[in-house]
């Protein structure tokens, strides 16, 4: 396998990824919510529709990034895990999963997997591994699992006979039941061993005091968006063993990890889950 810092291995295009800014992308909407510069004006429309739709969409963001950081921490720390498979990885923004983890376990080997060029760009400047480790970037489709399974850059950084996190942190509502998103995770679990885990959030309306709107503004941008109750959140976990706390909300899982304030459920307005396989 690689190691050491990403990106010296050979495989960067010949010419820089093209992007196309007359079409909104999420991993730029999200962007342009937290305060980013790395988006455009079909970015920021779509931002500012859904945030009119839903005035605690920042706060839930910020939350979704919080509970990585505590799943990936909990994960490298307490579990003892040394390989993530980060799927939707998003623009960087620091820390970013292989720095908790490598903070934790030098040695921790990250792949991160996102479709949008400019995700692209940045993470080939921006996520450096440790010496002793490896991090690396695919450029795919989440809805490809044999695909981004089967990547030489995947093959060579993590070792698939060895346990992985598989995380899925803002990605699976942009899954629509039409995509059989529940056969997609099962399909990524099942080709990693006994004692994988699978870490998992995804934005419900459960607990809105009234029905939110952002699914229609992502819709109108030509974004697929789904919310799902508790009882399809806990489909994505079908024959896995769920850790405590269980199925929670976003402020309920291991807050003590993190000493900041955390949202209430309305605002987070999201599941969370941490399961391992049999």
């Amino acid at each position: 396998m690689t190691s050491g810092v990403w990106g010296k291995s050979g495989d960067e295009p010949s010419e820089p990824p093209k992007i196309d800014t007359s079409v909104a992308h999420s991993a730029r909407i999200y962007d342009y919510i937290l305060g980013g510069k790395d988006n455009f004006e079909a970015d920021r429309k779509a931002a500012e529709a859904a945030m009119a739709r839903n005035p605690t969409m920042a706060i839930g963001m910020r939350a979704n990034r919080a509970v990585m950081r505590r799943a990936t921490a909990y994960l490298a720390g307490e579990v003892g895990v040394r390989q993530f498979l980060d799927i939707g990885t998003g623009l960087p923004t620091s820390p970013n999963m292989h720095e908790i983890a490598q903070r934790i376990a030098p040695e921790s080997r990250v792949v991160y997997v996102d479709n949008d060029p400019i995700v692209l760009a940045h993470a080939r400047a921006l996520l450096v591994s440790t010496p002793e480790g490896a991090c690396t970037y695919i450029d795919a489709d989440a809805r490809d699992p044999e695909k981004i399974l089967g990547d030489p850059k995947l093959t060579g950084t993590l070792d698939l006979s060895q346990p992985v996190a598989l995380m899925l942190f803002g990605i699976m509502h942009f899954l629509p039941d039409s995509d059989d998103p529940q056969s997609i995770v099962a399909r990524y679990l099942a080709a990693l061993p006994s004692g994988s885990y699978l870490a998992i959030q995804h934005p419900t309306t459960d607990f809105a005091p009234s029905k939110v709107g952002t699914q229609t503004a992502y819709r109108g941008a030509g974004i697929p968006f789904q919310y799902r109750t508790r009882a399809e959140f806990a489909r994505f976990l079908d024959g896995l063993e769920i850790l405590d706390p269980g199925i929670t909300t976003m402020s309920q899982w291991h807050p003590e990890l993190e000493p900041d304030p955390q949202p209430s459920p309305s605002e987070g307005g999201a599941y969370v889950a941490l399961a391992r396989k049999p």
